[in-house]
């Protein structure tokens, strides 16, 4: 008979086994519901046993290629599906297309010698991975990675295609990071490293970039082109008959759809209250610049001053209906589809189904992003007549030409197949493009949030969350004008005039050289199911990502933030920080508690006093709140005959701020447009950190700057 310690070291022994195969007894709560919600209930199990292998994967698949993507807003990871597309199509290989958060890398050099991997790398903020790429970077990045077999990488072939912004200081950082290291390692790259420009277009870079390359993989690797040609990775079905409330009509998750409750993320947004929504510039300009106020109780949302907000908008009707017409799929808005991956390693499905037609354009892909070119070149077969697809197929070769009339013109998809049949574009109406709807989800990218630097902070908003957005609408340079509104920004301004009760106005009035009048594009801002405007309140869906963009703990150091326009937003939450810290520093130590505190310098730049000064009125009170110590210059740019920069600003302070910096070891923000404004306020630093040390801006001044960057004492929340 078993003795009781026995039976008390056996029980322990089951509970350990279950607490380690619980992945594989127990599926995540998440798998579960997702599963559920796509009517594969009986498949949960093995979806949450997953190996880290991607090696063992890859032979097991029997695929020859593994392409991972380091992306942050979807963009590398659409790129890394490309690539996977055209091995395919050019020489029959399958690949792998993986997430570098979801594998291992020790065993890099176990890849087999007729295989290769593929690393398709954007760099994020101020030379850093993006967040799924972190454990990939840390690992290549130690000074002796533990390798399988204990070895070299001389087996390993690998590409590396890099993204990024060349108004960025770090351009590429991490693409030319990866490479750099593989190569240390004794690892041969096939090919040229290719680096595309977001700041020009992407898309010309990588088209310029994947011939050479692939010809060198076809050398490499010995293998020719002739392989399955233009297979389809999706197969569409429509279906007869499905359960109502399983099909998603413009949830993002598979908790949205079901109303289950979970963390709110990326994977998850949340349905955030609308609690303000007002107009900070003068009314009755042209421009609109608005202030909005997220409610976050209750939701489990957290933030930090500094943090980015991802706010996820939805088409504009007008384009919905548009590329609906243009595809022939008018009468079947409504109809239910399931899309599965004929190869899920190599494409998976961008968005969650059965949904329908109507719901896909709306909510999940971007139809409102200008037609790449490679896109036009593919669907050229399927045009309507001869002229139609003589046009698609130019605007498809002739870089030129597509750029005159497509990248100029800001004409999206749809408005491309109605000017290539002949059709008017200011209306909805399109002659019909039989383009089978599969090469749609495979061509036009997943519609992604828009992010926005956080302007409040969560010691005084502890249940709201405050972004301040400018609205884009502006004139296409193309030869014909036409209106061209930013997709987000405006789905802000139609939810604030809803909830104002405010009429659409129209953009502009016909005349001399201005386009033929349209209305402001209008959203189905009522959201799935009428989710986005239960209560009373108007809704939209957002969540966090997380910022290095801090203020030094201490308020003894001195901190100068530079942020013209919207760039004001960050600081605007940085200052509500420091105020929140001075109420409880003056309620425990009296008035006297900060006055060894050291100066915030704030440099705010706006066109005039009386028409978009941001926060005009709050200002004030701040500055009486930490006694002084806020010291704010202000420049504008359109009050005198001369135009008054940031630039200006900080040039005239260069004393204070060269001191701040070299003798209180001072922390400087920079927030705003890169291609300028940030590389001018970079300059003029060096120039006065040059002249504080006592040498030149080349020398001394480099090197102060560079290593205030290093030791994360001049941060940047820039965009181009």
């Amino acid at each position: 008979m078993a003795s009781s310690t026995d039976l008390v070291l056996l029980a322990l022994g089951l509970l350990a086994a279950v607490y380690f195969l619980k992945d594989s007894l127990f599926p995540k709560k998440a798998e579960a519901i997702d599963a559920f919600a796509n009517g594969k209930a009986g498949n949960v199990a093995a979806a949450g046993a997953g190996s880290r292998d991607f090696v063992a994967k890859m032979k097991e698949t029997k695929k020859r290629v593994a392409i991972f993507y380091g992306s942050q807003t979807g963009t590398a990871e659409e790129y890394a599906t490309r690539i996977a597309k055209e091995l395919k199509h050019r020489f029959g290989i399958s690949s792998l297309v993986c997430d570098p958060e979801d594998y291992d890398f020790e065993n890099l050099d176990t890849v087999p010698k007729d295989s290769a991997v593929i690393f398709v790398m954007a760099t994020y903020g101020e030379g850093e991975p993006t967040d799924n790429a972190v454990q990939l970077m840390e690992f290549l990045g130690d000074e002796s990675p533990a390798f399988t077999n204990g070895g070299d990488l001389s087996n390993l072939k690998y590409v590396v295609f890099a993204l990024g912004n060349r108004t960025y200081e770090h351009y590429n950082e991490i693409g030319r990071k990866v490479d750099k290291r593989l190569s240390e390692l004794g690892a041969q790259r096939i090919g040229e490293r290719g680096e595309g420009d977001d700041d020009k277009s992407m898309e010309e870079d990588y088209l310029a970039w994947k011939d050479g390359m692939f010809e060198a993989f076809s050398q490499t690797l010995g293998v020719d082109e002739g392989g399955v040609g233009d297979s389809p990775d999706f197969k569409v079905t429509e279906l007869d008959s499905h359960p109502a409330e399983k099909v998603y009509l413009g949830e993002l998750s598979a908790r949205a759809l079901l109303g289950t409750k979970g963390i709110h993320d990326q994977k998850n947004p949340y349905a955030a209250p609308i609690a303000v929504a007002r107009e900070l510039f003068t009314v009755g300009k042209e421009r609109n610049c608005i202030h909005v106020e997220f409610d976050i109780e209750g939701s489990g949302i957290t933030y930090q001053h500094g943090d980015h907000l991802g706010l996820w908008p939805v088409n504009a009707e007008i384009e919905v209906e548009r590329i609906l017409a243009a595809l022939d799929l008018a009468d079947k808005r409504d109809t239910v589809i399931q899309i599965e991956s004929l190869d899920p390693a190599l494409a998976k499905v961008p968005f969650p189904t059965p949904t329908t037609y109507e719901t896909i354009f709306r909510h999940y892909l971007d139809i409102s992003a200008v037609a790449s070119r490679q896109t036009l070149a593919s669907f050229a077969r399927f045009a309507p007549t001869d002229t139609a697809r003589e046009l698609l197929t130019q605007l498809g070769s002739d870089k030129e030409k597509y750029h005159s009339a497509v990248a100029d013109g800001c004409l999206k998809l749809a408005e491309v197949l109605q000017l290539a049949a002949g059709d008017d574009l200011s209306s909805t109406k399109a002659t019909a493009w039989l383009i089978p709807f599969d090469a749609i989800v495979s061509s036009v990218p997943r519609l992604q949030p828009r992010f926005y630097s956080i302007s409040s902070s969560p010691k005084i908003h502890p249940n709201s969350i405050h972004i301040t957005a400018v609205v884009l609408k502006y004139q296409s340079v193309a030869q014909n004008p036409k209106w061209v509104f930013g997709l987000a920004t405006n789905y802000v301004l139609n939810l604030k005039k809803s909830a104002d009760g405010e009429e659409v106005p129209l953009s502009g009035q016909p005349g001399a050289g201005v386009p033929a009048a349209i209305n402001e594009p209008e959203y189905a801002i009522k959201g799935p199911r009428g989710a986005y405007t239960r209560e009373g309140k108007f809704r939209a869906p957002v969540h966090v990502r997380r910022s290095n963009f801090r203020l030094p703990t201490s308020p003894k150091i001195p901190v100068i933030m530079i942020g013209p326009g919207t760039g004001v937003a960050p600081f605007r939450g940085f200052v509500q920080e420091r105020v929140a810290l001075a109420r409880r520093a003056v309620e425990k130590n009296g008035p006297d508690a900060l006055k060894d505190w050291a100066p915030i310098y704030l440099f705010y730049g706006c066109r005039r006093e009386d028409e978009d000064f941001l926060y005009k009125d709050e200002w004030p009170e701040y500055e009486k709140e930490l006694g002084g110590k806020l010291q704010m210059r202000v420049a504008f740019s359109r009050a005198g005959p001369q135009k008054v920069y940031v630039q200006h600003k900080v040039t005239e302070e260069r004393e204070a701020i060269a001191d701040a910096l070299l003798n209180q070891r001072g922390y400087v923000y920079i927030c705003g447009d890169a291609a300028s404004m940030a590389k001018d306020v970079e300059n003029i630093l060096q120039q006065m950190l040059g002249e504080g040390k006592g040498g030149t801006a080349e020398k001394e001044g480099a090197a102060e700057l560079k290593m205030l960057k290093e030791r994360g004492r001049l941060a940047l929340d820039v965009w181009s």
